[in-house]
């Protein structure tokens, strides 16, 4: 085989990170030997890197299948590879978003215990591995069994801090609520199998997501399909109401939100729309409920960032709106524009997560109050921070203004008027709180935290410049990017960009008017402090919290005493009845000779006696 084709480039992407995971996990001596652990996870993160550009620029597209479960010769399941625009970029964002927050946890981990440092790095491997195996599926089953592994390492590296309880829950709620919503996964590949199964005339189903299948199935199958293969996404890429596990997952170690929250784990979802779109073009329903939702959970969580005081919750809360703009822009049908939107947010979401990182590093504290005037003291990480704050407000010129633009252009052309409103007003309340974030801990006033600041070490330095550079940088990707998927772009401005736009610099220039000018003072602001109570205060996770209280563990208590006291009630009952059959059926069983006679001699004269009656 052609050591460069793109098969082979594939398989060194996936399979490099998961020989880095068999390598540490398997020896003892270097899982716990610290940093040398840790290089090995880099080299395997970087090879998958380097592969992934490669596949880029080579831009050739393949696909190899191997059959995999079957009977009588036939197989209705397959593994392998598939190599195209959509993957290969996706592979390319993964594996350097992952490179750049496994290089900056050399400085940002430093602190940490050998043992934790390979334990911590075994766990990033994986996660590469699973991620980079679900970019490359083939097909939904194989997608799954990815997906699932995601989930596993997601939970390892939120609970890394496994001695801290917080840490331990946020772990635990991230793993039931997304397994709740992959229940619609595991269910969508039974109804496809089933469907595909009864279109084809050997019986077999498949799990493919190709037109041809959406066509076989028809509109009705295909909104089965795509509504519950939906219903994992709003799990996995935190939609409303399963968002409130993202916030919580932010108890891990920053740069594991960089690398989980912020580019690649709750991508996950709107890739698999990506890559099943031909099932969801199909059923329009499930396209106009994502248009919407996605519009509400965009805003919904705009609003409650501009109230957080953890700069990990506000970026937390701001991944949540930005995956409800790439689920409302591929709900009105722009593929493209959903997409972009994920390539672009992951470089300047991955770099305010990292540079967060680097704030945090430097007065070890998350809230934003304990950072004022950091600006003097990390000119650098400070200037790299900013620019990912603007590229996420949609300044014109940088990254998420072409993004954002497309998918607005997108919704205003679908003629969906409540969701673009909706989407056009999140755009500026992301411009007000991101300027918010900035003014405070880069420009607020210097506290005690602030005294002994310095800028990031370069182990930390250096992968927050290379992200600031896709901050710029990739929104100009946009034309080569659609023809990767197949679809045509050019930029040009509208109206829809001058009001987005519009409103993303009135953001910014009330964000610094309040809390970088202080024009509006503190007790002019006391009059909305009840507002931001009630904001802060999540009504959704409370309610959630009661559901699961006082529905499911009440339904699990009564499961559990039908279990005990009926189901193992009849078990035990009916063990007792043949317990007592057999000790009354043992008199009769004595052993003696003596007595068996004397029982065939009665049973003779009974059968003598009976056949006189008779006669």
């Amino acid at each position: 085989m052609n050591i460069a084709s793109p098969i082979t480039l594939a398989a060194v992407a996936v399979m490099a990170p998961l020989a880095t995971f068999l390598i540490i996990g398997l020896i003892a001596p270097l899982r716990r030997s610290g940093k040398p652990a840790a290089w090995v996870g880099i080299l395997g993160a970087t090879t998958s890197t380097v592969a992934a550009a490669l596949l880029v620029v080579d831009g050739r597209s393949d696909i190899l299948i191997a059959d995999w479960l079957g009977a009588g010769g036939k197989f209705f399941a397959s593994i392998g590879f598939q190599v195209d625009g959509i993957s290969a970029s996706m592979l390319l964002v993964v594996s350097l978003v992952a490179w750049c927050v496994q290089v900056f946890s050399l400085g940002y981990m430093s602190d940490e215990t050998p043992a934790g440092l390979g334990r911590y790095y075994t766990w990033h491997s994986l996660f590469l591995f699973s991620m980079n195996g679900l970019v490359m599926s083939p097909n939904a089953l194989q997608l799954f069994l990815c997906w699932e592994l995601v989930g596993l390492a997601s939970y390892l590296l939120i609970g890394f801090y496994f001695r801290k309880p917080s840490a331990g829950r946020a772990a635990v709620k991230a793993f039931w609520i997304t397994k709740l919503a992959d229940i619609g996964l595991g269910a969508g590949l039974v109804a496809l199998y089933v469907l595909t199964a009864k279109a084809s005339p050997d019986g077999l189903g498949s799990f493919d997501w190709s037109p041809q299948v959406a066509q076989a199935i028809g509109t009705g199958g295909a909104t089965v399909v795509a509504g519950l293969f939906f219903v994992a996404v709003m799990g996995k890429s935190a939609q409303f109401p399963l968002h409130i596990w993202l916030p919580d997952a932010m108890e891990g170690p920053t740069p594991v939100s960089a690398l989980l929250h912020a580019a690649t784990m709750v991508a996950a979802g709107v890739y698999l729309v990506v890559r099943a779109y031909p099932l969801f073009q199909a059923a329009p329903d499930v396209l106009l409920f994502m248009t919407y939702l996605g519009a509400w959970t965009a805003i919904f969580a705009a609003v409650i960032a501009t109230v957080q005081t953890d700069i990990k919750k506000v970026l937390a809360y701001s991944t949540c709106s930005q995956l409800g703009y790439m689920v409302s822009g591929l709900g009105a049908g722009s593929l493209f524009g959903g997409y972009f939107h994920l390539f672009t947010h992951a470089g300047f979401k991955a770099l305010l997560f990292l540079g967060a990182g680097a704030l945090i590093h430097a007065v070890h504290s998350n809230e934003l109050t304990d950072m004022g005037g950091l600006w003097r003291k990390m000119k650098l990480s400070g200037t790299a921070f900013i620019l990912g704050a603007l590229a996420l407000a949609g300044v014109p010129g940088l990254a998420g203004f072409f993004s954002k633009d497309t998918i607005l252009e997108a919704l205003h052309a679908s003629g969906q008027t409540v969701p673009w409103l909706m989407l056009l007003l999140a755009a500026g309340l992301t411009a007000f709180y991101m300027t918010r974030v900035v003014a405070l801990a880069l420009f607020g006033k210097p506290g005690h935290h602030t005294e002994h600041a310095h800028e990031a070490p370069a182990s930390m330095l250096i992968p927050v410049l290379l992200l600031a550079v896709t901050a710029v940088g990739a929104g100009y990707m946009g034309g080569p990017l659609a023809k990767m998927v197949g679809a045509e772009y050019a930029f040009h401005w509208s109206m829809t960009g001058i009001i987005a736009t519009s409103l993303g610099l009135l953001g910014i220039a009330a964000g610094w008017a309040i809390y970088g000018a202080r024009i509006v003072t503190a007790e002019q602001l006391a009059v909305f402090a009840p507002i931001g109570n009630f904001i802060r205060a999540s009504a959704v996770d409370r309610s959630a919290a009661w559901v699961y209280r006082n529905a499911m563990l009440g339904l699990g208590s009564g499961i559990a005493w039908f279990d005990r006291y009926v189901v193992d009630g009849v078990m035990n009952l009916t063990a007792w009845l043949a317990m007592s059959g057999g000790q009354q059926l043992r008199t009769f069983q004595s052993g003696r000779a003596g007595d068996y006679v004397y029982a065939v001699l009665v049973g003779v004269v009974l059968l003598v006696a009976a056949g006189l009656w008779n006669a």
